[in-house]
């Protein structure tokens, strides 16, 4: 198969993977709203974690077919794609407040997550155990925050949450949960489809091209399944809207690490490589080190925070070329 060939299977499994996940996040919305949960928990659950299905359905195929360099690498370069590029260009187009849970819950989330990480990979692989854990922490962070957001969301927190799953339920007098079950189980198809034919294009494109899975999975697919965390903040960080901007790359981490790793190595062990545990996985700790000091001492991130974090990846990039 020629470069040419394998790139379209990349592009095609990317676009069906974009129109597979909005597709199964209409659907579930509407099934939730039917079912009587709020706004905001439907928004802090379905919604948030919408954005993550391309990185979960691509590792978990990668995961079955036993291609672990593609699994881990597709999370752990969304993790610093999410980082240091989105929210690099989210504080270039507007400076970005940082609200107090950000540094006081969600960021030593992330934090803890991505050093537990590697704590776990020391031996070389992540364990069903060890995805185990992973899954449960999970299941207990995304309870403690839909109880403190229960609390603690303001009125204009529950305008925004309210519109965008009013936009994102199905609408169609009298058949609304057909639709809605129709709409989840047809996205769920496209999704594995999308994810299939994206594993499948980014292995050959590594055998045509030179370059390992793991490079090919910490690059193209990272980059491509983190399209939707890419919408979502660039368009909150136009509006304005700081809390999405921030709050949405963070917990898209999280759930990277903790909900695709978490299924991911339940299904299948996935083997870790020296080059991913001593260069890739220390630079998604360090980048997480680096937003830390950026937001605690300016309570802010501006253009020139946006710039550092750019530069950042920018130097990951090309001593990840060099090690190649």
């Amino acid at each position: 198969m020629s470069t040419l060939a394998a790139s379209g299977l990349v592009l095609v499994g990317l676009i069906l993977l974009a129109g597979g996940g909005d597709l199964l996040v209409r659907g579930a919305t509407s099934i939730a709203r039917m079912a009587g949960l709020t706004p905001a928990v439907i928004g802090l659950t379905v919604v948030a974690l919408g954005t993550s299905l391309p990185e979960l359905v691509v590792s978990v195929i990668a995961s079955i077919d036993e291609q672990p360099d593609l699994a881990v690498g597709n999370v752990v370069g969304s993790n610093l794609f999410n980082i240091t590029f989105i929210l690099g260009l989210a504080a270039l187009i507007a400076r970005l407040p940082i609200r107090g849970s950000v540094v006081k819950l969600e960021w030593p989330v992330m934090f803890l997550a991505s050093v537990v990480c590697v704590g776990f990979s020391r031996d070389g692989t992540l364990d069903r155990i060890e995805a185990g854990v992973f899954l449960v922490s999970l299941v207990v962070f995304l309870a403690y925050s839909v109880y403190l957001a229960r609390r603690e969301v303001t009125a204009g927190e529950q305008v925004d949450l309210t519109a965008e799953v009013q936009r994102l339920t199905l609408r169609n007098q009298g058949r609304e949960l057909g639709l809605a079950m129709a709409a989840t189980v047809g996205g769920v198809a496209i999704l594995v489809l999308g994810g299939k034919l994206l594993v499948d294009g980014a292995v050959r494109l590594a055998q045509v091209a030179g370059l390992s899975e793991r490079v090919i999975g910490l690059t193209i697919v990272a980059a491509g399944t983190s399209a939707p965390e890419v919408a979502t903040s660039l368009v909150a960080a136009i509006k304005k809207q700081s809390d999405i901007a921030v709050a949405n790359l963070i917990g898209s981490n999280i759930f990277n690490i903790l909900g695709i790793l978490g299924t991911a190595g339940l299904i299948y062990p996935l083997r870790v490589t020296s080059g991913m545990l001593n260069h890739d996985m220390v630079w998604m700790v360090g980048t997480a080190l680096l937003l830390f000091v950026l937001m605690w001492f300016r309570k802010t991130l501006s253009r020139i925070d946006g710039l550092i974090l750019l530069g950042a990846y920018a130097a990951y990039l090309v001593g990840l070329l060099r090690g190649t």
